[in-house]
């Protein structure tokens, strides 16, 4: 499967730099896979779509403000993305200008209530860093940090809560689990009165979602890896849709990649924590997921190679093709599109 089959030309002007002012008023493409339809409503219409005993699994993770910036004992400016926790105050990082920061390197960051000190090179470039600072680590973050938004997005973010889901609970991401962005705390009110199930994954997103794809043979990309965990609670739920003939409709592919990587041959998960590297394209047999809440992806990203797994190849490249047309706006703070 080569590459270049996933792409498909989006003019500039369609990427959303910013949020719309109601999550819930964003466009929704709903793509019904037995009758090969496309349809345009508003997000808040996907109620209409679910029904009761359906099991919604949203992604419960929070963003973290991870990009820092700080300066070296010689004054020299610096730039920090915070990856992922290795272990106490030692975090992996993207580090900009990379070739100046060798290990035993020092910098301060927000007048030098957080102090850095470059511990080691790591594979591919990144460094280990050891964190100091008084107080609370979270709360530094919030205040001298800023939200890593998308390379795709050019404008400044004027409200942090705008690149978190509502139902953000547990720190630890790099990128929003953005698909979860449209809905409202008035939406799930109407979503649980009407029977359906809400159920919790965490999954922590890293940065290397925005990774691209560079073997032209599909199968060859190497996918990188992400912490999550579910509990039995969030389990009991989805099992019980499983068991009741009922569907199981992941917002997000974050979310879709959890209960693909814990189900078994029927569908049914169990508690996990663990960390998964699953790479879904074409020709994958889905166990667990029903359907899909999901924003639209960069062309030859994995992530549109995983809704052209579950919805086909042409039917979505169909669909992307007539969402540019529609000029509906596309990636993290985009439309949406609802696969059933």
């Amino acid at each position: 499967m080569k590459l270049s089959e996933f792409y498909y030309d989006l003019p500039k002007e369609l990427i959303a730099q910013t949020p719309i002012e109601k999550r819930d008023e964003s466009r929704l493409m709903v793509l019904d896979r037995a009758k090969q339809t496309i349809e345009h409503k508003t997000f808040k219409d996907i109620i209409d779509y679910l029904e009761p005993g359906d099991c919604l699994v949203r992604n419960n993770t929070k963003v973290i403000p991870a990009r820092l910036y700080g300066k070296k004992a010689t004054g020299a400016k610096v730039e920090f993305l915070l990856l992922n926790r290795i272990e106490g105050d030692v975090w992996e990082c993207i580090v900009r200008p990379g070739h100046k920061l060798k290990p035993g390197t020092e910098v301060e960051f927000g007048d030098g209530i957080l102090k850095a000190t470059v511990l080691e090179v790591m594979e591919g470039g990144t460094r280990k860093v050891e964190f100091k600072y008084d107080g609370i680590f979270n709360e530094i973050l919030d205040k001298i940090g800023l939200m890593p938004l998308p390379p795709y997005i050019h404008e400044s973010l004027k409200d942090n809560d705008r690149y978190q889901t509502v139902y953000a609970k547990y720190e630890g991401s790099a990128a929003a689990p953005t698909a979860g962005l449209h809905f409202t705390p008035e939406l799930f009110d109407k979503i649980k009165a009407k029977g359906i199930d809400v159920a919790n994954v965490t999954l922590h997103v890293g940065i290397g979602t925005f990774r691209p794809v560079k073997e032209e043979n599909v199968e060859e990309h190497h996918m990188h890896s992400e912490h999550f965990y579910i509990k039995q609670e969030d389990v009991d739920k989805i099992n019980n849709a499983k068991k009741n003939g009922k569907r199981v409709i992941a917002v997000g592919t974050t979310s879709c990649r959890v209960l693909e990587t814990i189900a078994d041959e029927n569908g049914m998960v169990k508690p996990t924590e663990g960390d998964t590297q699953i790479f879904i394209y074409p020709g994958y047999k889905f166990k667990c997921l029903d359907g899909l809440v999901t924003n639209f992806h960069l062309p030859e990203s994995t992530l549109i190679m995983l809704v052209s797994a579950l919805a086909g190849k042409d039917y979505i490249m169909r669909a992307y093709n007539e969402a540019v047309k529609e000029k509906y706006r596309f990636f993290s703070f985009g439309d949406a599109m609802l696969i059933l």
